[in-house]
């Protein structure tokens, strides 16, 4: 019989969970925090988590994804007293097998149960697919082994994949995993930047032509598609494709079938698709830059990757291997990362992901010339720079707030608050200080685009800098 954790800081609720499980058989463990729940989990090891959204000491919703790749990877059920589109959405896309709102009845609390347990059990007969050992792909992260389930899932299928993410996430890396992992591995993995491609010869490219079927076609060529035919076509930043060209291919997808450039027959082609995008290709199909039926027909099966910022945990284990891989092309011996050097990494945002990072480890690389350990100093200034000036902002401010904190009090009247009105005033001007501070930060002072995310005309905007002494740091940037 399965192990059923149920986590919720209301009695009742745990005791009917507990009768009704207990009853089907299944043994019930309860915790009523996060933490109680964290503990249960590391000495259970429970098939099945009932999570409450809001707990005293945390959201069960951003523990999900930790509660999920925990060592028994259970399945979990969100229950939730206050139910809402957007938390819905957040926890089936963190995997939440399902989304109960309360008060409902104990049978639809435990139906779920029972199809969960179902699935599980077949889930652990069959195995789990797993992507190709060499697949290149480094982090344990939570959000990271979401999506190595999902790339395995499709690997060991013939489906078409969709893959989103930021610049720099590891979207061709995780194409080609897919790839390799898969019954096609023996044949061409096809890539097709599609910002690279010219508009008017790109159903040449794609689709290729005959000798003569236009003018500079001196020769017959194949097309990428019928190059990628028992492989894998990877379409890398999709959204670039041109508009005449999306029905065209829509078509092929539909079909697998084509005509070249001045060709009488069709031709076929067996070839599985990864598209690829850092773009929102919903927003460019309501601007009418991208066709709605084959932004429907891509996303048959989605693979979103996580920024690097989110991932945490991963920035080691990715600067590990990295200085591996390093050594053993230069035949030397592995470097060494300070415990300083990666605090500073691990302080960083990485607004270009893991290419970033790789990148930023390359240059210390040279920076170290042959020294052993990795320091501080062999990292490139700028990001330096940018990192202490943005500690010593913070601790700045966390000045001013613990002054505010004692000023807020009328002098000579220990422990009694000033005036409503000017205790107000007060803490809004921190605020704001706080707000702009770390837009200009965000923008490396960049005035226009200040301006447009804070929504302010340039007027206002150098007006509150200058009330709150920014503008001449502001200046600095121009």
């Amino acid at each position: 019989m399965a192990k059923i954790l149920v986590v919720d800081d209301d009695e009742l609720i745990r005791e009917l969970l507990a009768d009704a499980v207990g009853r089907r058989g299944h043994t019930t463990l309860c915790a009523d925090t996060l933490a109680e729940a964290r503990r249960i989990l590391a000495r259970e090891q429970p098939d099945l988590v009932y999570l409450d959204v809001r707990l005293p000491d945390g959201s069960g919703i951003n523990a999900l994804e930790e509660i999920r790749a925990s060592a028994s990877e259970p399945e979990v059920i969100i229950i939730t007293g206050q139910g809402d589109p957007d938390g819905a959405e957040l926890a089936l896309r963190c995997g939440a097998w399902d989304y109960i709102e309360k008060p409902t009845s104990v049978e639809r609390m435990v139906l779920p149960l029972l199809r969960a347990l179902a699935f599980r059990e077949e889930k652990q007969r069959r195995h789990a697919p797993t992507l190709a050992a060499d697949s290149g792909i480094v982090g344990t992260s939570p959000k990271m082994a979401a999506c190595l389930a999902r790339a395995a899932m499709a690997a060991a299928s013939r489906v078409d994949v969709f893959i989103s993410g930021e610049t720099g996430t590891g979207k061709e890396v995780f194409a080609q995993a897919i790839h390799q992992s898969g019954s096609r591995a023996k044949n061409r993995f096809v890539v097709v930047d599609c910002t690279t491609l010219p508009g008017n010869l790109a159903e040449s490219e794609l689709f290729g032509h005959e000798r003569g079927s236009f003018t500079g076609a001196d020769r017959r060529q194949t097309g990428l598609i019928l190059q990628a035919d028992g492989g894998t076509l990877f379409l890398d930043e999709v959204g670039e494709l041109p508009l005449p060209v999306q029905a065209k291919f829509l078509r092929v997808l539909q079909e697998r079938r084509f005509r070249p450039l001045g060709g009488e027959a069709e031709i076929k082609s067996d070839f599985r698709l990864v598209a690829a995008t850092n773009r929102d290709l919903s927003a460019m199909v309501r601007r009418g830059e991208f066709r709605d039926d084959l932004l429907y027909r891509l996303r048959a099966f989605r693979i979103e990757l996580p920024p690097l910022r989110q991932r945490e945990g991963d920035i080691q284990a990715l600067v590990a291997a990295h200085l591996t891989k390093a050594a053993e092309r230069a035949g030397e011996n592995v470097r060494e990362a300070s415990p300083e050097y990666m605090e500073l990494l691990e302080a960083h945002d990485w607004p270009g992901n893991v290419r970033e990072l790789i990148q930023t480890v390359d240059m210390s690389l040279v920076s170290a010339h042959g020294e052993h350990i990795l320091l501080p100093q062999h990292l490139p200034l700028d990001l330096r720079v940018r990192l202490m000036r943005r500690s010593v902002s913070d601790r700045a401010e966390a000045g001013q707030g613990a002054a505010l904190d004692q000023a807020d009090h009328m002098p000579g009247h220990s422990g009694v608050p000033m005036p409503w009105r000017e205790h107000r005033l007060r803490v809004l001007d921190k605020a704001e200080r706080a707000y702009f501070s770390a837009l200009l930060r965000q923008t490396g002072g960049d005035a226009a685009q200040a301006a447009q995310l804070s929504g302010l005309k340039s007027a206002r905007l150098y007006e509150l800098l200058a009330k709150h002494g920014l503008l001449k740091a502001q200046r600095g940037h121009e």
